[in-house]
């Protein structure tokens, strides 16, 4: 991977044309407001671009991103992802499209350079801040659509400014997106301040279910499609549910397990130390300091050994 400054990136969206933007798997408001967000600018600009249409997308987040998913036969030129690690959490229906991307606009530090060209930032707490320079270095600029996508994205991977990976930086590209139009009020009620009946069914069973080691400050969740069968949850109540277990008084480190096809998707959240990367790197995952994932094809009760034994090998190691 080539690594491009902002303006670097800037101009190769400036001299180019017919985009298609593609995220992650199970995408969370970064990743979709921020290919919204890219989109919508290179539009303004007279450019032709459309996101990929990602199914697992849930409900809530469809009313502010549909209108920029591509139509069936779009024909593109140049591929480009936001928000994405690696190919191998790429959106299921991108996965033929591997080994094309050409510019990876990211904020991951596990960024594995798959794309020919990269502004990767790992100092952001989001791809969307990322997003925002890039437009603002376009004659486009942040629009007060644009500012919107944008305010949600970088809210959601900072957990709307409550995480450590929340810098004065962050605070500041918030500000300016609200000084653009962002609603920010109306987008914090909506996507962190309101649940679902299912949701808190939901909750209620995870908490019952949590299992501690390390003298309490290790503790580990189950969701199982069971679980959210018999509380009546659909994917919009499984947003940030990795955050749940870690909420409990002397916790250090929260491993979520979440059933998936043939096995189960780990979820890590650290307090103080910055090493849930570590531990998800073991299982072939990766991420954040504090925020990473890895997928296991296995039963449950080996997922969790062996993400116990994961974080005991880097336990409270920087």
């Amino acid at each position: 991977m080539k690594k491009l400054t902002v303006e670097e990136a800037a101009n190769f969206l400036l001299e180019n044309d017919d985009y298609l933007i593609v995220t992650h798997r199970r995408p969370d408001g970064d990743a979709l407001g921020s290919a919204a967000a890219l989109c919508l600018g290179l539009k303004q600009l007279g450019k032709t671009a459309w996101v990929l249409p990602n199914e697992e997308a849930t409900e809530k987040f469809l009313p502010y991103v549909a209108a920029y998913n591509a139509p069936e036969g779009y024909t593109w030129r140049h591929l480009i992802s936001t928000d994405l690690a690696s190919e191998g959490i790429i959106q299921f229906n991108a996965e033929p499209l591997c080994g094309q991307i050409v510019l990876s606009l990211d904020h991951h530090p596990s960024n594995s350079g798959y794309a020919a060209l990269g502004l990767v930032m790992p100092e952001k707490a989001s791809c969307g801040e990322v997003i925002q320079l890039v437009l603002k270095a376009l004659p486009c600029g942040v629009s007060r659509e644009a500012a919107t996508l944008l305010y949600f994205a970088v809210a959601t991977d900072c957990g709307c400014f409550r995480y450590k990976n929340t810098t004065a930086e962050t605070l500041r590209a918030a500000a300016e997106l609200v000084d653009c139009g962002a609603p920010n009020g109306d987008l914090n009620k909506k996507f962190f301040m309101t649940k679902r009946k299912s949701r808190l069914l939901l909750e209620a069973r995870i908490i019952a279910g949590l299992e501690f080691h390390m003298d309490g400050e290790l503790v580990v969740a189950a969701v199982s499609d069971e679980m959210i069968a018999d509380c009546g949850a659909v994917e919009d109540d499984l947003d940030d549910v990795a955050v749940i277990a870690g909420q409990v008084e002397g916790v250090e480190t929260s491993i979520t397990l979440r059933q998936a096809e043939g096995g189960w998707k780990a979820s890590v959240r650290t307090v103080n130390y910055a090493n849930a990367d570590k531990i998800c790197a073991q299982e072939g995952g990766g991420g954040h300091g504090m925020a990473a994932g890895c997928v296991m094809q296995c039963s449950l009760e080996e997922a969790k050994r062996r993400m116990v034994e994961a974080a005991r090998r880097v336990w409270k190691q920087a």
